[in-house]
């Protein structure tokens, strides 16, 4: 299942990817995306994307042929993204955050690491 979430402001065109991002999905978020982009800036959070088949594969490199840039914040997503030679926003996820990002919640002190548990 994929969930995509689109931003808009005044600059840049924000597409947020949760989930398995193959097959049909993948094309549907093409088809969506190609209707959007417009001049300026697109960026693309995989941060909570967990797979991508080679269709999803596809659909990212023609993202990236718009210029698009890939928030990639763990090994997977950014492997998939050298392997296609798309570019990494530097710090993408500060940008995220400071367009009201939902995962951080504007808090980025925060760390996703478990505390260790007493035995």
């Amino acid at each position: 299942m994929l969930r995509v979430e689109i931003c808009d402001s005044a600059e840049t065109l924000i597409l947020r990817l949760e989930g398995r991002f193959t097959g049909d999905d993948a094309e549907h978020t093409r088809t969506l995306a190609a209707r959007f982009v417009a001049p300026g800036k697109l960026l693309v959070d995989l941060t909570e994307v967990v797979f991508i088949d080679a269709v999803g594969e596809e659909v990212l490199s023609f993202l990236g042929q718009f210029g698009a840039q890939f928030v990639a914040p763990n090994s997977y997503v950014l492997d998939v993204c050298e392997r296609l030679n798309l570019r990494v926003a530097p710090n993408g996820s500060s940008h995220l955050s400071a367009l009201g990002d939902p995962h951080t919640n504007g808090d980025q002190s925060r760390s996703n690491r478990a505390k260790p548990r007493k035995r």
